[in-house]
């Protein structure tokens, strides 16, 4: 078995970014005139009337302050209030594949080292634009990487499930290399007239670099990797190719996100905690002197609980990274954003810890040391 290391990671980062204040703009001229179009129903008391949303209580409930997006022009259109992404011939690159090759190519350029080495690609996201050909497939051709490659959905949790996928195989000696890539465009499975989520979500990709430890010059060693997955109804799709099977089911609201965001809260607060501290444990490791966590960016509040439990005490600043409030939750993404933004400043020998979580429920931990 061989030693896996971290060597490298990327982030492409879209042009556009959409303020609380932007969002809310169009949200609440939406409800003014769904309200005013609706106004006999909801005086007789037929319909519901609709609640205004405000910058204040985004940021309270979420700790979003803005989010990137591959497409701002129809989140702003109070008419449309979905992303405008014109489908592309099968000839040219799709929509995911190109960002992801995007975050690929700097995290290539960061490693030093030539494609040739990469043995394999896994495209681990939450939100698949098709179901074949596998966009890992398509990565891997537009940057010219021999060997295989496969998609992985586990949802928030997929870089978690990638990073321990792509491990395995380096451990295992199926490559010497493996591109880990993390496209997400959150923004085309989001209500964005539905005042308890229409915020949550943004755009973004991100890519890691997983190699053998003889090979690596610098880079993170993977201390130890876990995961678990719980089922669970409460974070829910139900997007997919049979709805066109139940035609008088293809406009409901649940073949877009849909959060039972309390009970979530609930349940995998202490599921992930505990899973930490477990997994630090089995490890050897003081979970109360890592030096940081990057933990899924999906809400402000459930990372400082579940930081405060696994320290033993409040995060000190830089302890426990926050990037939602600049870029929202991007789903898998979210914690590999915060650890490529974030992992500069450790000196040889320091402890840090990867975490995801999300729908499924499902969560992943690595614990990885600065080489």
């Amino acid at each position: 078995m061989h030693q896996a290391v971290i060597a490298a990671t990327g982030l492409y980062t879209p042009p556009h970014s959409l303020s609380n204040a932007e969002l809310v703009e169009t949200f609440n001229t939406y409800v003014e005139r769904f309200n005013a179009a609706n106004a006999e129903a909801i005086a007789a008391g037929e319909v519901a009337a609709l609640t205004p949303s405000s910058a204040e209580f985004i940021e309270k409930a979420s700790g979003i302050k803005s989010r990137f997006v591959v497409d701002k022009s129809g989140l702003v259109d109070p008419d449309l209030m979905r992303p405008i992404i014109p489908e592309r011939p099968n000839e040219q690159l799709s929509v995911l594949a190109e960002i992801a090759v995007e975050a690929a190519k700097q995290a290539i350029e960061r490693w030093g080292k030539d494609v040739s080495q990469i043995g394999a690609v896994i495209c681990a996201a939450s939100n698949m634009q098709r179901a074949y050909p596998a966009m890992a497939i398509e990565v891997q051709q537009a940057l010219g990487i021999e060997g295989f490659a496969f998609d992985m959905n586990v949802a928030c949790s997929s870089a978690t499930f990638g990073i321990k996928t792509a491990a395995d195989f380096v451990g295992s000696g199926s490559a010497r290399a493996v591109l880990m890539v993390n496209p997400e465009v959150c923004s085309g499975h989001l209500n964005f007239r539905d005042r308890d989520s229409h915020f949550i979500f943004g755009d973004v990709a991100t890519a890691v670099i997983v190699e053998r430890a003889e090979d690596a010059t610098g880079g993170w060693d993977i201390l130890g990797t876990r995961l678990k997955t719980q089922f669970s109804n409460n974070i829910r799709n139900n997007f997919g190719f049979l709805n066109r099977a139940a035609p008088e089911g293809a406009g409901q609201a649940d073949k877009l996100f849909v959060q039972e965001g309390r009970k979530v809260f609930r349940e995998v607060v202490p599921m992930v905690s505990e899973m930490i501290v477990a997994h630090a444990g089995d490890l050897g490791i003081d979970p109360t002197g890592l030096k940081r966590m990057w933990l899924h960016q999906a809400n402000i509040n459930m990372n400082e609980l579940i930081g405060k439990r696994v320290l033993g005490r409040e995060p000190a600043p830089g302890e426990n990274v926050i990037i939602l409030d600049e870029y929202a939750n991007t789903s898998s993404a979210g914690s590999i954003i915060a650890f490529h933004k974030a992992s500069d400043d450790f000196a040889s020998g320091e402890t840090g810890l990867i975490c995801s979580f999300g729908a499924g429920y499902s969560a992943g931990t690595v614990f990885v040391r600065k080489r």
